[in-house]
């Protein structure tokens, strides 16, 4: 039985998510502030996190960066309100999952959470299941502890960049569609617009392909991507 922990500081809010959660089968628990939040997160092993963002005591932006320096793999997705962009792309940044503006349909709340427990247990299960090192060109991938290295540099990527890495990765010199790379990496379940997978792809790029001579990551437009070797 997953679990799931909810922080949230709006009483009607997070009572309505523990009730439609619980009724799913999930174990919920929930904390009002900021600091009862990160407590609870340290302290117990979750399948997923809903962190809003504008908490008491401490923000919710504030438990996302405490969390991923000690934990880079719980999925956490954020509560944010309507037209705080700057909120959400800080959030993603510091390693959120993904993110759920309010108000919000409570079908949509569950896709998302299926969607990153999915993404886990696969990730978890071809991590278990192969070797751990990916090679390409001068980026390796350590598929178990999550490095990514180019060129002898480390390469810093939040869980949703490495996800998006991976995938390209393991299916090289494929042009994918980014049909194929939602389903893929953020789930059948997703509800949203598939540019988001262009937003990805200029993150990961800013990061493994523009400090570095050599393009690695490639777009076909009209179709998708593809990453393959460096031609000399």
């Amino acid at each position: 039985m997953e679990r799931i922990l909810i922080i949230e500081d709006e009483d009607k809010i997070a009572r309505l998510l523990e009730m439609e959660l619980g009724y799913e089968g999930y174990t919920v628990d929930c904390a009002l502030t900021g600091r009862e939040g990160l407590r609870k997160a340290a302290s117990g092993q979750w399948d997923v996190i809903l962190l809003d963002i504008m908490l008491p005591e401490l923000s919710g932006l504030e438990v996302l960066r405490r969390l991923r320096q000690t934990d880079e793999f719980t999925p956490i997705i954020l509560l944010t309100a309507r037209g705080s962009t700057p909120d959400k792309v800080s959030g993603l940044n510091l390693g959120a999952n993904d993110y759920m503006t309010k108000p919000f349909e409570i079908e949509e709340v569950l896709a998302r959470i299926r969607a990153c427990i999915r993404t886990r247990k696969s990730n978890q299960q071809a991590a278990a299941g192969s070797h751990p090192l990916l090679l390409l060109d001068d980026l390796t991938i350590n598929t178990r502890s999550r490095e990514v290295v180019r060129g002898g540099v480390p390469v810093e990527l939040t869980p949703k960049e490495f996800a998006l890495l991976l995938y390209l990765v393991e299916n090289r010199n494929q042009v994918l569609s980014r049909e194929q790379i939602i389903n893929e990496v953020w789930g059948y379940d997703f509800v949203g617009d598939t540019n988001v997978v262009d937003v990805y792809i200029r993150y990961i790029r800013k990061k493994v392909d523009y400090p570095f001579p050599k393009q690695l990551i490639h777009t076909f437009r009209g179709v998708g991507y593809c990453i393959k070797e460096s031609e000399a």
